[in-house]
């Protein structure tokens, strides 16, 4: 015995320029019939939530699967799947296709070369369904749009569920950003961790989807417009603050990364937000908590 319960989409060429949109969506357990094999034209995220079964690859090799895990269905790649006999598991499915798909491969969302993944936790990408399943309610006129964003979302609770191949990731992109306004270079970095630059590379490409450089550098502009759009530092202290000795190189940096010079964000974003200027520094581990206004 098993349940199932599915629908399908045909997004137009409108909704296709949102960058992701959801094809298809489904709830089902229990002893499911076998899928495939087959080979399909998009991307489905299958999320096993409870119970087990088995994945054949294309070489034929059979892999046990038990949850929590992700099946990774990727388009042009035959694959063959189905829950353990007698006693089934709980599956939910999205399909999807979109021009973002690549940012999010590049990025290490999407794992190609891992069609089988052990997860920590399916609450968040349960959720994440869960609301394309809301969605999906007939005449819904948002449908395609609403769908879309929770792809979006889907994928991020996937890498945040994703049980990690090594138990460093974290600890060093943790240790990565409490270190990065320190001058010290990407080798420098590895030799703190006991790493060469080659497995710092790695670490960081596998947490982050990024070289160890553009994660610094990230995290250091990012601090730099903090510092621009709420304090009157001159762009020389701001530039220290972030790491940089040299304010001019520093602005070269910013106005090649951000697209704008340091003064010309200031100054944009000073007329953006109310309130004018502020005496202190932004501190972005502790943010500001607005109290409930004192009854008269």
């Amino acid at each position: 015995m098993y349940h199932t319960w599915m629908r399908y989409f045909t997004p137009g060429p409108v909704h296709h320029r949102l960058g992701l949109v959801c094809l298809g969506v489904g709830l089902q357990h229990g002893t499911l019939p076998a899928v495939g094999p087959r080979t399909l034209d998009h991307h489905v995220a299958v999320v096993i939530s409870a119970g087990t079964g088995w994945y054949r690859t294309p070489d034929a090799r059979t892999h046990a699967v038990t949850a929590p895990a992700l099946l990774w269905l990727t388009p042009g790649v035959p694959h063959h799947y189905g829950a353990a006999r007698g006693t089934g598991w709980d599956e939910s499915f999205v399909d999807f296709t979109g021009a973002a798909v690549a940012a999010y491969t590049e990025l290490g969302y999407i794992e190609p070369e891992r069609p089988l993944v052990p997860l920590t936790d399916t609450t968040g990408p349960r959720t994440a369904v869960t609301r394309i399943a809301r969605a999906a309610r007939r005449g819904n006129p948002l449908l395609e749009v609403e769908t879309s964003a929770a792809v979006h979302e889907l994928l991020v609770a996937l890498r945040q569920a994703r049980a990690a191949p090594t138990g460093d990731t974290d600890p060093v992109l943790r240790a990565l950003a409490r270190d990065a306004f320190l001058h010290l270079s990407v080798t420098q970095h590895a030799a703190r961790h006991g790493m060469t630059p080659a497995e710092l590379r790695s670490a960081v490409r596998r947490g982050a989807g990024c070289s160890p450089k553009d994660y610094l550098l990230g995290i250091r502009l990012g601090r730099a417009k903090e510092l621009l759009a709420a304090t009157e530092l001159p762009v020389a202290a701001v530039a220290r603050r972030v790491g940089y000795d040299d304010p001019a190189y520093f602005s070269r940096l910013f106005t090649r990364r951000v697209g704008t010079a340091p003064i010309r964000f200031r100054a944009h974003q000073g007329r953006a937000v109310p309130g004018g200027w502020s005496n202190e520094i932004p501190d972005p581990e502790h943010p500001p908590v607005t109290g409930s206004r004192p009854s008269a």
